[in-house]
């Protein structure tokens, strides 16, 4: 079916069951960023491939509400579907609520499939529908019958992520987090989130697109656990061990059966935010639930020595890496050979293949060359690309999943001869990017006290951009990782703490010209104590050289030189090891002094 043919198959069940509106969110069962391709209903539906966007279809309307990342990208994937693109006002908000309030009457029915939806969702779309008494129902999951050859769940198999990179055993991440159940007086906590999931029990999957997770909920009880899984992805090696540590391995589907027998009249925390509605209706309806954040969000954040010696170690095979792409390109480009943008991604992943326990792309690689690079989340395709030419600038974003570490690295690079705004523009970003990478503040400073810092000098010449300044990093787990952030929302207020480690990336976007971003991961250390209480500060993990050709140096304060020349000699130390003659030559030329 095309796209207009699934609308109207979508339309005819919906009348069926006597429903004026469908919502369709871009989420799963377990609230994930990538999702398999089983719930990826949304994108089938509308053939908007954004990773953040909700559709919602009644008699005579359909549109997708996203951000402004994704503003020219939903643009022409919607062209000619019947589907009208509803661009957010506010990143990350439910204003199709709004829409649905003003445009049905009282007594109308919405239906959405409680299954992949949050319970903080449902409720907020429940209390307010009930002021223009409209129902809300959550029975439906209308892709089942209209979705010909709907793709079935992975059933690739799970593998232990070894000690020797975790630092921690399954047994002590499961006593640290039955203390906490302890200290909250529960009996059971229900985990619905596959990162979390696979970080308390030390497993790794394939089942999501960048990240290596593996479908599946974790119910946790003060001596036992249950992991629900489907059965095949557990070879009986690995089951042994899990039952060693009091873990019994349940099918997947058998949850709505098994479920209620076990937490029957106990308390069970879950986080709703982070839970599907249809189970936590579940514990509703069988236990006494208890609402708190999942406890292996805060403690997956704070890494460990293990952990951090190797995220240290990653970083020199991803700097090497990324040195041989750059030296490729600019011998392509010098040459005049024909790269595009989408080339560009290919070979970024060639290069990194080419590295020790590298698994795969920790998320699509982001190469914006011209004005493709003013937007934010841009995807090149091998038929829209642009051709690279040796003038003009080029972002690439791009980052890696190996055994022993997350990395996810921006650089912005001139191809020809940078003007002088350009250079102004890439400077007042690394004043920023250099402002937080050298910050010193008390114990207690949250991401939204940072974001600042960044800007600042973006906005004495009364520019900004409109993404945060940076987010949470797993190891070997979601590029995206909370709690923390920088960022302007006073939602990200998480207190930073020795040990996370966080992206800095601001950045500044010329629609149609030109994007600049600078993007290194660092890390909250505790520094020396002096006496006048905690301070903390950052140590960067990062390993490339920043473009020194886009440098406006008489924009930058002796500290500030001082900064950029002792990273580039970090650089050269750490990564030249690894280097033959002819590739620490170009390094060298790289990380010369200003």
């Amino acid at each position: 079916m095309n796209i207009s043919a699934r609308i109207k198959a979508l339309r005819e069940a919906m009348k069926s069951r006597g429903l004026d509106a469908y919502i369709l969110p871009s989420t799963d069962p377990h609230q994930g960023e990538y999702i398999p391709e089983h719930w990826q209903s949304r994108q089938w539906l509308s053939g908007f491939t954004g990773s953040a966007g909700t559709l919602v279809v009644t008699g005579f309307f359909a549109g997708v509400w996203t951000d402004s990342r994704y503003f020219i990208q939903a643009e022409e994937e919607l062209k000619e579907t019947g589907i009208d693109l509803v661009k957010l006002v506010v990143p990350h908000t439910p204003e199709f609520i709004d829409w649905i309030l003003m445009n049905l009457p009282k007594g109308s029915k919405v239906g959405v499939d409680s299954r992949v939806i949050s319970a903080s969702l449902y409720d907020m779309l429940q209390k307010t529908f009930q002021s223009k008494d409209i129902k809300l129902d959550g029975k439906f999951d209308l892709l089942e019958e209209i979705w010909e050859g709907r793709p079935p769940l992975p059933k690739d198999p799970v593998f232990e992520h070894d000690t020797k990179y975790t630092g921690k055993s399954r047994a002590q991440k499961l006593e640290q987090i039955r203390s906490v159940m302890s200290q909250k007086q529960v009996q059971y906590h229900l985990i619905c989130s596959l990162d979390d999931i696979a970080w308390t029990l030390n497993l790794r999957g394939s089942d999501v697109v960048y990240n290596p997770l593996f479908v599946s909920y974790l119910l946790l009880g003060e001596t036992e656990g249950f992991l629900f899984i489907m059965k095949e992805k557990v070879g009986e090696s690995l089951r042994m061990k899990l039952e060693q540590c009091g873990i019994k391995t349940i099918s997947y589907f058998e949850i709505e059966k098994s479920l209620p027998g076990i937490i029957s009249g106990k308390k069970v925390m879950l986080q709703s935010a982070k839970s599907n509605e249809w189970i936590s209706q579940l514990i509703r309806k069988h236990a006494i639930p208890v609402e708190s954040h999942n406890v292996p969000v805060l403690l997956k954040a704070l890494k460990n020595e293990v952990e951090i010696q190797h995220t240290r170690k990653v970083m020199e095979k991803d700097g090497v890496a990324l040195l041989r792409f750059f030296m490729w390109l600019e011998k392509e480009i010098s040459a005049g050979n024909d790269v595009n943008e989408y080339d560009c991604g290919e070979k970024i992943a060639e290069f990194r293949k080419g590295m020790k326990d590298y698994i795969g792309e920790s998320f699509s690689p982001i190469v914006g060359y011209a004005g493709h690079g003013a937007i934010v989340h841009y995807s090149a395709s091998p038929e829209k690309a642009y051709k690279l030419k040796p003038e003009g600038i080029l972002l690439v974003d791009s980052g890696g999943q190996y055994l022993d570490g997350t990395t996810d690295i921006t650089r912005t690079i001139c191809l020809g001869n940078p003007t002088e705004e350009q250079k102004k523009h890439f400077t007042l970003v690394l004043k920023g990017h250099i402002a937080v990478d050298t910050a010193v503040f008390p114990y207690g400073t949250k991401g939204f006290h940072l974001d600042v810092l960044a800007r600042k000098y973006l906005w004495q010449n009364q520019l900004n951009y409109g993404h945060g300044t940076g987010h949470g990093v797993g190891f070997f787990l979601n590029v995206h990782e909370g709690p923390q952030g920088i960022s302007p929302n006073p939602a990200v207020n998480q207190v930073f703490e020795p040990g996370m480690i966080t992206s800095n990336e601001p950045g500044l976007y010329i629609e149609d010209q030109y994007g600049i971003r600078i993007e290194n991961l660092i890390l909250s250390v505790e520094l020396p104590d002096q006496g006048t209480g905690r301070f903390l500060g950052f140590e960067t993990l990062s390993l490339f050289p920043i473009d020194l050709n886009l440098v406006d140096v008489d924009l930058l304060d002796k500290k500030e030189i001082d900064w950029l020349n002792q990273y580039h000699t970090m650089v050269y130390n750490r990564l030249s090891e690894y280097l033959d003659e002819i590739e620490k030559t170009w390094l060298k030329s790289k990380t010369r002094k200003i």
